[in-house]
């Protein structure tokens, strides 16, 4: 579910106009609806009320401090991957106690940004990366809370890119060397081992994936407490997935996800942290873009639009689909054609959608992108010298630009010409 609907025949953001922010703004640009960004967030509590919980939001999936300090507010922890994430966190109000520090390249500096900062705990990748933060927290006096990731070797069933817990992908600890690394990690000084993090991959449909993964977590807990190593929490990762296709059977409900989780760990008796992102912001945002040209083509017409592949990357980093849907609601039964969506941008991939059927358009008419709240403004760049696509977060019958479309001047502003040119 979500709060962007016709009402008397344009498309709305809750109570505004998607028409009305484009005449305001301009496109391309992504919008953010509170309300679905507030609900989604609450089903995943709901889903784990049963035990001792973190919500950990995934920082990745959409990092505008808006959006951060909404969910902030809310309870939400962060998952973060880079000294900027955390920064961003920071900055949006979170404490570091709700703060979990993944990623596989974490640099000393990073290391060091989130323990003086503050940090809930770091979530190990690598042998080589418990030892240096063995080695800086000593040198720094703390000691640090730390999960280790292993790698179940589990096929989440999901698009190769986005897959992470398989024995060939680079995240985590093999789980068949899981208890040496744990030997070795409880006898570094400077660390305090906490739990085991586990995260096999995004967009995925199918709870079975989860289910083999988190049972293999359950017998690895009872091993190593049996070996004498306090694990208290549990970071079962993310990766839900939601439908980009309207007429897609849905993929299951987190009090589904939550049900699973209770039935594989749920007696062990340890603090569960998940860190969902594209379930809770994904179909929290659309981008809203215009139309430029109708062009008849050999064999096909095109839709250029706007917006470009530098603004919303999925469909070609990933062969992604996204609704495309007209702002002007069709009238029923009205004539629909096949047009190929494309960007301008100077890129054969700059395509969005091929053969997609749509109502009769023309140059200025409104069409919107479903379900781009998540890796889209994020993964956003200014190749071709396009300025970086603002952002709007609408609240009922208001909304504000949460972040700006820079001009053409401060992008070259950005740059330095050496005195010897």
């Amino acid at each position: 579910m979500d709060h962007f609907n016709y009402h008397d025949g344009a498309l709305h953001a809750e109570e505004v106009p998607l028409s009305r922010i484009a005449a305001e703004v301009g496109t391309p640009v992504y919008v953010y609806s509170a309300a679905t960004l507030t609900r989604h967030f609450g089903l995943f509590r709901q889903a784990l009320d049963w035990t001792g919980h973190l919500v950990c939001f995934a920082v990745k999936a959409n990092s505008n401090l808006a959006v951060l300090k909404l969910m902030g507010d809310m309870g939400a922890g962060m998952d973060v991957v880079s000294g900027g994430e955390y920064a961003r966190a920071r900055a949006a109000g979170v404490p570091g106690e709700r703060i979990v520090f993944s990623g596989i390249g974490k640099t000393l500096v990073e290391m060091r940004q989130a323990i003086e900062g503050g940090i809930r705990q770091f979530n190990i990748e690598s042998e080589p990366e418990m030892r240096a933060l063995s080695e800086l927290a000593v040198s720094m006096g703390v000691e640090v809370p730390v999960a280790i990731r292993v790698n179940p070797d589990v096929d989440a069933k999901t698009h190769e890119k986005i897959a992470t817990g398989k024995s060939e992908n680079k995240f985590g600890i093999p789980i068949s060397r899981a208890h040496e690394v744990y030997a070795e990690a409880a006898g570094l000084p400077g660390l305090r081992v906490v739990g085991v993090d586990v995260h096999i991959g995004s967009q995925l449909t199918d709870l079975e994936p989860y289910r083999l993964a988190y049972r293999k977590v359950a017998e690895l807990t009872r091993a190593l407490r049996a070996e004498g190593h306090s694990i208290t929490r549990l970071d079962l990762g993310g990766g839900l997935g939601i439908p980009y296709r309207r007429d897609n059977n849905a993929p299951p409900l987190p009090l589904e996800y939550g049900q699973v989780i209770r039935d594989t760990v749920g007696d062990l008796g340890c603090e569960i942290e998940i860190e969902p992102g594209r379930n809770i912001v994904g179909n929290a945002g659309v981008l809203l873009t215009s139309v430029i040209y109708l062009k008849e083509g050999e064999g096909r017409d095109f839709l250029i639009v706007d917006a470009a592949m530098n603004d919303l990357l999925r469909p070609s980093m990933y062969g992604a689909h996204h609704d495309i849907v007209p702002v002007t609601e069709p009238a029923l039964g009205a004539d629909v054609r096949a047009f190929d969506v494309v960007g301008p941008v100077c890129e054969s991939g700059d395509t969005f959608q091929k053969g997609t059927q749509l109502p009769a358009l023309a140059s200025g008419d409104l069409v919107a992108f479903r379900s781009a709240g998540a890796y889209g403004a994020v993964m956003a760049s200014e190749y071709n010298s396009r300025p970086l696509v603002p952002e709007i977060l609408v609240s009922g019958d208001q909304f504000a630009v949460i972040r700006a479309r820079p001009t053409f001047e401060e992008m070259l502003a950005r740059d330095t010409i050496p005195e010897w040119l």
